[in-house]
Parts: structure tokens; sequence; C-alpha cells
């Protein structure tokens, strides 16, 4: 009686999972907690030009561009009191296809050092929008400051558990499912191959010939 490959794997599916959830929750348990703080600036006509809320639309835009260049986080690091690669590998900023505003998020594993660096960079942006205000006629003004976070953004250990889990079932799986494949295209292979006769057989043919 054969051994079905597959029976002997059927293991691999609970296995994977158990290991994963292992794995995702000591990751979990034992990366330090991640906080992130939103500070928000918004796009104004100044009244001194033509510019209307359709410019001060596009403008927000081309600053949350701008943003992440060196001429605004060279400022900001001053009051962030961090590196300029800090910041750039901490700030993420986002701007609205419907509003002229600007939300800039810093993470970091201090709250006060994320609310610290949303603002920085929030209070750098306007200073550039300073700069050229009478040009474009497009000032910015801020429009809520960053609050301390008072839990993590970062997942918890039960949630990486659980996405462990689920990334090693599904490894075990595919495993699984791999196995049964590669025995049916070995016997595929041995049912393709013309059978060879034994020595009796050859010796029995040629004594019908004779």
């Amino acid at each position: 009686m054969t051994d079905n490959p597959a029976r002997r794997v059927w293991w691999w599916l609970p296995a994977g999972a158990l290991l994963g959830a292992v794995a995702g929750g000591a990751y979990g348990q034992f990366k330090p907690p991640e906080y992130t703080a939103t500070s928000s600036v918004v796009a104004v006509p100044t009244g001194r030009t033509e510019s209307d809320c359709t410019d001060a639309l596009g403008f927000a835009q081309a600053y949350g561009r701008m943003a992440p260049q060196l001429a605004v986080l060279g400022d900001a690091q001053v009051w962030a009191g961090v590196p300029v690669s800090t910041l750039r590998d901490s700030v993420e900023v986002a701007t609205s296809p419907d509003a002229p505003m600007v939300a800039v998020s810093a993470t970091s594993s201090s709250p006060g050092q994320a609310v610290d660096m949303a603002d920085a960079v929030s209070h750098a942006l306007i200073t550039q929008a300073d700069h050229t205000k009478d040009r474009t006629g497009i000032r910015l003004e801020r429009l809520a400051r960053a609050l301390k976070p008072s839990e993590p953004s970062s997942a918890s250990p039960a949630l990486t558990s659980l996405v462990g889990a689920s990334a090693g079932g599904l490894l075990g799986g595919l495993a699984l499912l791999a196995r049964p494949r590669r025995a049916t295209e070995e016997e595929g292979e041995d049912r393709g191959r013309a059978p060879v006769p034994g020595p009796a057989g050859a010796a029995d043919a040629h004594g019908t010939r004779g």
C-alpha cells in the first residue's frame, strides 16, 4: 500500500501558521512602538493679486511636493532638533485634490519628537511660502498643530501575530499543493516509459519464432 505524499505533508499547513504566528508575535512584542503626529497648513490668497482659490489649490499641491526637499527640511531640522536624514525618513506629506491643504505626518518612537517634527516641517513650509507670497499671491497658514499621540500607530503584537499566522499558513498551503503535483508528474513519466521485456519474456518470444 503506497503512502500518499499529500498525507505525509499535511502538517505543513498548521505548522507554518503556528511558526508564522510565533514569529509575528515576537516581532510585534520586541519592536519599539511608534507614534504618529500630524499637523496641517492651508494655502490662501493674500488678496494683493488676482490669485484665487483655484490658484491656492495648485500652490498647495506644489508646496506638498516641496516639503521633502532640502530647502524645507534644512530649516525644519533647526526647530525639530533632529538631522535632515531623520526628517526625510520619518515625515510624510499628503495633499488633497479638492482642498488647498497640506498635511504633514511624522513618526517616531517618542510621541513628543513626532509632534516636534510635524510642526517643524509645517513651520518651514510656511516660511518658504512667505518668501514668495508677494509674487505668487498665495500664503500658507497653520490650520492645525500636531497633537501628542496617546496610542502607538504601529501594529500591536496581536495584529503582527495574526499577519504572521496568515503568511505562514499560506506558505504551508503552497508547499502542500506543490508536493502532490510533483508526485503526479513522476507517475505520468513512469506511465509514459515503454515497458522493457524481461529475460523470460524475451526467451519465449525467441522460441515462438523458432
